[in-house]
């Protein structure tokens, strides 16, 4: 029966190395020691430094998918509304992460932009299936109008993961903020709700 305990100390052992080295200079012998165990024993939890590190992501985004998956079944409160409180979430999230690397140590910014591409890959296939529900239940409540729910989750998914994780495509407030805006006036076009409706969007 697999230690709890030992599974989240490796993983603890990661976070800490990744905080001063680039994820492709750790070996799994470091990870190991950090975690004060043998390296055999931590095989037993993981069969690579990349299953453990896919396995860090998902712990860092456990609390936002699970806000997330609560609201899928509050149908009482505005989809929208819904969309703007997970994507509220993910966000911090987002940010405690990359406050977690904020050191001179920390990586390069290839190696940034590697580990946040992992994080917005996650963050749009777990989410996905999440935000399509939710579209999918204001289509049936006569608040949303769009014959593909799917494809609107993706699209809205992208958009904004990239445009507020801010990483992969820098862009300065402004920038960010005509996106988010344009974003919104397509969302209001094409989901038939009146001009300016989904403002409050904005405050995510």
């Amino acid at each position: 029966m697999p230690d709890d305990t030992k599974y989240t100390k490796i993983l603890d052992a990661l976070q800490t190395l990744l905080e001063a080295k680039d994820i492709q200079h750790i070996s799994v012998s470091e990870i190991a020691r950090a975690a004060d165990m043998g390296k055999g024993s931590l095989y037993y939890y993981f069969p690579s430094k990349e299953a453990i590190f896919e396995a860090l992501v998902e712990r860092d985004y456990a609390a936002p998918l699970e806000t997330a998956k609560n609201l899928a079944s509050r149908t009482d409160v505005s989809p929208f509304t819904r969309m703007a409180m997970i994507f509220q979430a993910c966000r911090n999230s987002s940010a405690q992460f990359r406050s977690r690397r904020n050191t001179p140590a920390s990586a390069s910014a290839p190696e940034q932009a590697f580990i946040h591409q992992k994080y917005l890959t996650y963050l749009i296939t777990e989410l996905k299936p999440v935000l399509t529900e939710i579209i999918r239940q204001g289509i049936a409540a006569g608040e949303i109008r769009f014959e593909r729910p799917a494809a609107l989750a993706e699209i809205v998914l992208i958009v904004l993961a990239v445009k507020l994780d801010n990483t992969l495509v820098p862009s300065a407030p402004k920038e960010t903020e005509d996106t988010i805006l344009g974003l919104i006036s397509l969302l209001e076009k094409g989901t038939e709700n009146p001009a300016a409706s989904l403002n409050f969007l904005r405050t995510i």
